[in-house]
């Protein structure tokens, strides 16, 4: 009963939101690098040069234009380019990982610091050198390292060169990314994901298009499939050990009401969700994709034996990010609350966090029954988490309980899902497990970590690490396999 032996316990970060070091040891610049900090009700920005040369800013929500390149301005503050300095405190930071006695710790790899402008055949080696002494020093404490090939950023270049995965190009320059990560991490890695939140990919900081419309989504999308299929293929080739899993942004939806309207109209929110798991574990388009498309004029472009690579390329298993979880209805006056990246009906069953998120860790079980029941893939919960203002007392302790709570609650339904379901759970990893920048909203004050780090939303602190109330809390948890969630 409860966790198998061997569950993977762990933390969740990503490079964009946590590594820094934005142009040390060779790397290029990222899209996710000209993207402003924001808050709860500022969004975030992209800043840019237009075809003419003029410097502008627009929301992730709205297109560059044609002939619109990245800019970085120097006399504007941009989170990722220092984050919270991994860079720099990467053996700090992995010793307290150890000492919480992680068995897993998922990360990514730039793809701009190993290959500056995406396009080159060979690596920047000081970028390659860099993963390899953390992985080196993650076995050391006999961690798994899991990772994530591409968590939203793409080097500039290939987006305002090539407008990012709308060029078949593209697909090419990334399994090559992929190949030499598979090679030169050979015997140091062996857990991988190809994309992370692939369902969150449509704009030009993730998919590097300057126009957004379905056609060029889609397009773009089918490439990051095909290059995804062809990832999977390559990795058990080059290491039969390899397991190589995708990551969907996953909550589930439940209708407003018993109204058969509402009902059939949840079954499409979920189809929105489920069409990214559906061509990269099955292998192929759905029909109701296949009818969308039809209906709204979406004609994608294939490469001869695009088909067959999908087919042969499903995913080893699922990852997947949950944090709350939503309600459809065919009201257009449903009062609303805020969500990951996008906005949800409010249920008034369940209590929010500060910035609107629904807590539901029932909803964690359900999504767990939900994807296991249609896949029967082994399923990893990648990201998981409270974002929370953290109030530092006079004699430097913080006493989160707020989000020891938020966990316990969560892991709880985790183990019914093991216990009582027969779902294959293959590990858990908390999103933001040492704090780092808020991916919605660029903040720093919207918390998720067992470890606090000095930083504001300016980016002014001494980057100084301390433990919260919850990092001794998840080491007993770790401790007892998931059975002592007691404060």
């Amino acid at each position: 009963m409860g966790f198998p032996e061997g569950f993977l316990w762990g933390g969740a970060t990503a490079a964009n939101q946590y590594e820094g070091g934005y142009l040390d040891g060779g790397k290029g610049l990222s899209t996710l690098d000209a993207i402003t900090g924001g808050s709860h009700t500022v969004p975030r920005k992209i800043s840019f040069k237009t075809a003419d040369g003029e410097i502008k800013y627009v929301t992730r929500d709205q297109e560059l234009g044609k002939g619109a390149t990245g800019y970085v301005d120097p006399d504007q503050y941009y989170p990722s380019h220092v984050a919270t300095d991994f860079y720099h405190h990467w053996k700090e930071d992995i010793a307290l990982f150890a000492e919480m006695g992680f068995k897993t710790f998922r990360m990514s790899i730039a793809w701009s610091r190993l290959f500056p402008r995406g396009d080159e055949k060979e690596p920047n080696e000081e970028g390659v050198k860099f993963y390899e002494d953390v992985f080196k020093e993650l076995r050391k404490y006999d961690i798994e390292p899991l990772v994530t090939l591409n968590h939203f950023d793409m080097p500039m270049y290939l987006a305002d060169e090539m407008d990012g995965w709308l060029d078949r190009r593209v697909v090419d320059y990334f399994v090559n990314f992929a190949r030499v990560c598979f090679t030169r991490y050979k015997g140091l890695v062996t857990l991988w994901k190809t994309f992370n939140e692939i369902n969150f990919m449509r704009a030009w900081n993730t998919l590097g298009t300057k126009t957004y419309d379905d056609q060029t989504r889609y397009q773009a999308l089918h490439h990051v499939f095909v290059a995804s299929a062809k990832t999977v293929l390559l990795g058990h080739v080059i290491d039969p050990h390899n397991s190589v899993g995708m990551m969907i942004a996953y909550g589930t939806s439940y209708p407003e009401d018993c109204n058969p309207d509402n009902y059939m109209k949840n079954i499409e929110e979920m189809h929105v969700k489920q069409f990214f798991c559906d061509v990269q574990c099955r292998g192929y388009y759905p029909n109701y994709k296949l009818k969308e498309f039809e209906r709204n004029g979406v004609v994608i472009k294939k490469e001869e034996f695009d088909d067959e690579i999908l087919l042969d390329g499903t995913v080893d298993f699922i990852g997947f990010s949950y944090y709350s979880s939503g309600i459809t209805t065919t009201r257009t006056d449903a009062e609303t609350t805020d969500g990951n990246q996008r906005r949800n009906v409010k249920n008034p069953h369940l209590k929010a966090n500060d910035w609107g998120w629904q807590i539901d860790p029932v909803g964690l079980r359900i999504a767990l029954n939900e994807l296991y029941d249609r896949y029967e893939l082994p399923l990893f919960v990648v990201e998981n988490g409270l974002g929370a203002i953290d109030t530092v007392e006079e004699d430097g302790s913080i006493n989160d309980d707020y989000r020891i709570d938020y966990l316990a609650a969560h892991i709880e339904e985790m183990k019914k899902a093991v216990e009582i379901d027969g779902v294959d759970l293959m590990g858990y990893t908390p999103w933001g497990c040492i704090d780092l920048v808020s991916a919605g909203t660029g903040e720093m004050r919207k918390r998720y970590g067992f470890i606090y780090v000095d930083m504001d939303d300016e980016g002014k602190g001494t980057l100084k690490r301390s433990k919260k109330k919850s990092f001794d809390w998840y080491k007993k948890v770790i401790a007892s396999n998931g059975e002592d969630l007691s404060k």
